[in-house]
């Protein structure tokens, strides 16, 4: 088995405008470093659309149609001062939100290890009545929500390194049981949320960092908050919100990350994978808006991916 790679030139046609840092740029970047002879055992699988049910396990159907309805036929439409769209859009999300749906069956059905989703736009901020963010479908939730009702999961797990807090995805889950959401963010920035007493029913871990923290903050996080949280729910499947936005060279935040603190986080995460759910996790991309941060990030975080080892 192997590590899969979804995407689909759709995603790489939704356009936010001139100078907007959710760029086309970002994704060919990611793309053309995992286009070199060290990846060359991804199998790459083009992302199906999400369906009308998929979406609507997540987003009310009002929020579904009025995100349609504003899709342009030339041009842009702002939904808000920084979540635009242009004719492509909606596709492009649907294509997003259809490969983490993808990607879930495919490693629940034994058929890779693992699978990242080099997608756009991205989804964490995206709630179940609201785009917001840069989101227009949260890829993450809807994905989990599919592990539960098409395969009859009971615990899936979805891990946030995003410079930013994942409103959306804690507002699908703080409620719900059998979800289980960890973020950890830079504190008191967009978008105002994620703080620590915000616990939905048990099952939301906010891990808000200070401006500046990097490897050392990262590791106690994982050690105090993340692992232990994750041994205490024993997912089923682990999901991960793949933003690369804490990077130190990245213009829209604060934090210094680098590419050895991602690689090291992932294979934490897999290692708690490995212990609990036969390593079965999906990732998927989130922010990161400096290109050659990004593009080194993103080839560390899968290089491990494809480094793991089968799970016994």
């Amino acid at each position: 088995m192997t590590t899969l790679l979804y995407t689909h030139p759709r995603c790489l046609e939704h356009d936010a405008g001139f100078g907007h840092p959710e760029c086309p740029a970002r994704l060919t970047a990611i793309l053309n470093a995992l286009k070199t002879a060290s990846f060359v055992t991804l199998e790459w699988r083009e992302a199906p659309e999400a369906s009308l049910e998929q979406l609507t396990r997540i987003h009310s159907l009002k929020h579904v149609e009025r995100i349609f309805a504003r899709v342009p036929r030339h041009g842009h439409y702002a939904i808000d001062g920084d979540t635009i769209i242009s004719p492509q859009s909606g596709e492009a999300a649907l294509r997003a939100a259809g490969a983490v749906c993808a990607a879930v069956d495919a490693v629940l059905k034994s058929e890779a290890n693992n699978a990242f989703c080099a997608i756009r736009p991205p989804g964490h901020h995206a709630e179940p009545h609201q785009a917001m963010g840069f989101c227009l479908f949260n890829n993450a939730a809807i994905g989990a929500a599919h592990a539960r009702v098409v395969h009859g999961l009971e615990r899936i797990a979805v891990i946030d390194f995003d410079v930013h807090h994942g409103n959306g995805t804690q507002a699908a889950f703080e409620t719900e049981q059998g979800y289980l959401y960890i973020s950890t963010h830079q504190a008191y920035i967009y978008p105002g949320t994620g703080r620590r007493e915000e616990r939905g029913i048990g099952n939301i871990v906010n891990v808000p960092l200070s401006a500046g923290a990097g490897s050392t903050e990262l590791r106690q996080a994982w050690i105090q908050d993340i692992e232990p949280a994750l041994h205490a729910f024993q997912p089923q499947l682990i999901l991960i919100s793949a933003g690369f936005d804490a990077h130190y060279l990245d213009p829209l935040a604060g934090l210094s990350f680098c590419e050895e603190d991602y690689e090291w986080l992932t294979k934490g995460i897999l290692a708690v994978a490995k212990q609990y759910c036969q390593g079965r996790v999906v990732s998927m991309l989130e922010g990161g808006y400096n290109l050659q941060a990004l593009a080194a990030s993103v080839a560390a975080h899968v290089q491990v991916l494809i480094d793991a080892p089968p799970a016994a």
